[in-house]
């Protein structure tokens, strides 16, 4: 109902058309159960959406009361916030789903971004052998294949059970009828400004046509966006990946400077790949593989913490954050070494990284008393922004969906398609850009993850689902650059460990740590001075941040019969939708 307030204080703005619409939207199912961030989880008993938007969580929702199973609501839930969270909802972008049904089948779908065919190992680098004007985060070389639409037109085909159309529609109509302008999408245009203004396309969509900014409850329309988002519901992947969109796609990249073709995009194809499993205290840990390094990463670090007494030690006391941050160290390491693009690094030792024998080893190279030294030659981690959105679904018969997908910055590259009203990202910077150098300002140039055509670059989302006795317990998972991983694992030992709830479990302070380079970033006001003190004593080296991450997460209490959901109150705008 708090949306339904909402909208009705703005009906003086809105065109007839538009107030149907958003009416139909902020009460999208009946007597729903919502909530924005906090400590209490929202119950409800037939199904749960939660999400970085309140708009999409409900369009996820009233999907899930039309009859539909998870993966219909995350796919209505991902073109919804393609409208709704133009910083990282997308079509112009990539992620990875993560499926668990309630028959014990599991899988996932890897609609990661690819290099263009005409990409190069050294495509980014001047005459001095170094990156040229931070080319592979700005500007049009920066952009990957997206792979959005892919992935979810994959998933549907596999798994979803309602018409196409129907889950792209209300996308269509959020999209063509506008939505009003909020908080996050205020400051957020302001934010971005000198960086969307850079490109004619970008400023006509996120500013008024005299370039003004938007005001807070004005109505923000969409209609090329609309438009490209009819061709999708009308020809499914088609519609984005051949004819219209293609071609107009293709000749923009050309225009700018761009290296994506028409070839590049009907080329592409999203993959479905077996899960990253493990076993955590009679858990079974079920995400994502390569090239996201995060299942690989979350289950080695699980495989180290499970010889601790992490119950006992207490939860973010100074023992518990030090077993945190040794684990995290040699997992994020072994990042660095071994992983990328299953297509073409065949040799990834990802059995021995997911061996409770290795991480016994690993173990038993932990100090309580000490910290470990990061080698300042091995390895460190190229940047990966922290502007990525995450969002869970559970279904009235208890399946899963735990989806990730971004378009790295916020805004991505901040190049909106001419004619076509999407922006596209900026992935390719996630490769290694510079081959063969690795060093303490962050740069690594590891041959697993280096530029080549066709190929996705690595990634650490981490969408994660945890089982219990072959059924999907909770789903969980983050935005937060390299902090994603360990946003996720945090969630997992607050449940199993401390006993927390999934609201509780999300909103607890989080600490990251990468390897290198060898600092321990904590959450401000989330911990004791004496808890800091002690942990620092040991030789640890801190540096305080606002906030890490924003878990989204949803949970199945077989018991009680009830879906509990819990959106982050590190994102003011999420929301979690149950009916």
């Amino acid at each position: 109902m708090r949306m339904f307030i909402l909208a009705t204080r703005t009906l003086r703005k809105i065109s007839v058309g538009s107030l149907a619409f958003i009416l139909i939207c902020s009460v999208s199912v009946i007597h729903p159960s919502s909530a924005a961030g906090g400590r209490t989880p929202v119950y409800a008993k037939n199904g749960m959406v939660s999400s970085a938007s309140m708009l999409a969580s409900e369009v996820g929702a009233k999907t899930l009361q039309a009859g539909g199973n998870a993966v219909d609501a995350a796919v209505a839930t991902a073109f919804a916030l393609a409208v709704t969270w133009p910083s990282a909802g997308n079509i112009g972008g990539g992620g990875f789903l993560v499926y668990h049904g309630d028959d014990g089948t599991a899988t996932t779908f890897d609609f990661r971004e690819k290099a263009p065919m005409a990409a190069t190992e050294r495509m980014y680098l001047g005459l001095d052998g170094t990156v040229a004007n931070n080319s592979n985060h700005f500007g049009p070389l920066a952009v990957g294949v997206p792979g959005t639409v892919s992935g979810l037109f994959l998933a549907h085909q596999r798994l979803g059970s309602m018409a196409w159309s129907d889950l792209v529609q209300p996308a269509v109509e959020l999209a063509r009828n506008g939505i009003p302008i909020n908080f996050s999408l205020k400051t957020g245009f302001e934010r971005s400004a000198s960086r969307l203004r850079q490109y004619p396309s970008s400023a006509r969509k996120f500013f008024k046509a005299d370039g003004s900014f938007y005001n807070l409850n004005d109505i923000w329309s969409q209609p090329d966006l609309a438009h490209t988002l009819e061709l999708i519901r009308d020809h499914g992947a088609d519609g984005f990946y051949r004819g219209e969109n293609a071609e107009r796609l293709a000749d923009f990249m050309a225009e700018i400077g761009g290296l994506i073709t028409e070839s590049d995009l009907a080329a592409y194809k999203a993959k479905e790949r077996a899960p990253i499993r493990g076993e955590y205290r009679g858990h079974d840990i079920v995400s994502m593989p390569p090239p996201s390094s995060g299942g690989v990463g979350i289950v080695q670090m699980l495989n180290i913490l499970e010889g601790f007494d992490l119950a006992t030690m207490g939860h973010n006391s100074a023992d518990y954050l030090h077993v945190l941050t040794e684990s995290m160290r040699r997992a994020y390491s072994d990042r660095a070494q071994h992983l990328g693009d299953p297509d073409f690094n065949e040799s990834m030792p990802l059995d021995r990284l997911l061996d409770k024998g290795y991480a016994n080893g690993l173990r038993a190279s932990i100090d309580m008393t000490q910290k470990s030294e990061s080698s300042p030659e091995f390895f460190a981690q190229v940047y990966e922004s922290e502007e990525t959105t995450h969002f869970s679904v559970v279904d009235k018969d208890g399946n899963m969906v735990s989806l990730t997908y971004t378009l790295e910055f916020g805004y991505g590259s901040a190049i909106t398609v001419a004619g076509g009203g999407y922006l596209l990202n900026n992935e390719l910077g996630d490769f290694n850009a510079v081959p063969g150098v690795t060093n303490l300002r962050g740069q690594i140039g590891t041959a697993p993850n280096l530029v080549a055509a066709e190929k996705r670059p690595l990634s650490s989302m981490t969408p994660t689902i945890v089982a219990r006795d072959g059924k999907p317990l909770f789903a969980v998972g983050s935005p937060g650059g390299k902090t994603i991983i360990n946003t996720t694992m945090q969630v997992i030992l607050n449940v199993i460990d401390h006993g927390f709830n999934i609201a509780e479990a999300i909103e607890a302070g989080r600490i990251h740590h990468q390897w290198l380079p060898d600092v321990t970033s904590v959450e401000s006001n989330a911990f004791s001075a004496d808890t800091l003190m002690s942990y620092q004593n040991r030789g640890h080296q801190i540096r305080e941040r606002s906030s890490q991450g924003a878990a989204m997460g949803v949970y199945y209490d077989r018991d009680q019969g009830l879906f509990l959901g819990a959106a982050d109150s590190r994102r003011g705008d999420g929301g979690a939708v149950g009916y």
